[in-house]
């Protein structure tokens, strides 16, 4: 094995692998609880809360993630210096209004395909509305909410990628670093060094997508 390879896979694993997992594993967690919630309330009649949650939904699906990584880690700090983030938190923070809008748009989705009459014998049970669907609704809907969860996973992991715009040392942007090293030293091995990335991502995206397709037909 070349004398650079050992350096290099250690500092991408050990840095950007793990600061990767760590910003998917904060995006999706908070992505699910955010969103979830909000979706769950969008399918309330009160009208001006449905049209709070409508906008927020809009806005972040409808902005490109990097604009709000940009919102996040430049425009917040110029507002109030207690808004300065790492870029890091920035990025998780950013994937979580992105992750969250997707899944809120999916819950209701999922709330509002339960029958009426499920609803309906909640209600003769003697459940209010939070009891209904915490303990009727949600735990249908979150059957069919599984599948699109794991498919959010994978997004939000290929999208760690965009935060290296800012610094963040996942992945892509510790396998950058290194290529530039070894550059600045003579000694170009950029092909080797993506290509690596290239399946690092593969391996950690192609079982997820097998396992959402799986628990598609799975709970169907």
């Amino acid at each position: 094995m070349p004398d650079w390879v050992e350096p290099v896979a250690r500092y991408i694993l050990e840095v950007g692998l793990r600061n990767t997992l760590k910003l998917a594993a904060i995006a999706l967690v908070g992505s699910t609880l955010i969103g979830i919630t909000l979706g769950t309330l969008l399918t309330i009649r009160f009208l001006p809360t449905r049209a709070l949650i409508r906008a927020y939904i809009e806005v972040w699906r409808g902005l490109p993630i990097l604009v709000t990584i940009f919102l996040v880690f430049f425009a917040l700090p110029a507002m109030s210096q207690t808004l300065r983030f790492d870029p890091i938190t920035a990025g998780a923070i950013a994937l979580i209004l992105w992750g969250s809008a997707q899944v809120a748009e999916t819950t209701r989705g999922a709330v509002q395909s339960i029958p009426r009459e499920q609803h309906e014998a909640a209600s003769a049970l003697g459940f209010g509305w939070v009891g209904r669907h915490a303990f009727v609704i949600m735990p249908q809907a979150l059957r069919r909410l599984l599948p699109p969860l794991v498919g959010l996973l994978v997004n939000i992991i290929q999208n760690t990628t965009i935060v290296q715009v800012i610094g963040a040392p996942e992945i892509l942007e510790t396998a950058e670093r290194q290529v530039e090293r070894l550059t600045y030293e003579g000694d170009i091995h950029a092909i080797e060094i993506y290509g690596a990335v290239m399946v690092m991502f593969f391996v950690i995206s192609f079982p997820l997508t097998r396992l959402a397709a799986y628990l598609e037909r799975r709970l169907a």
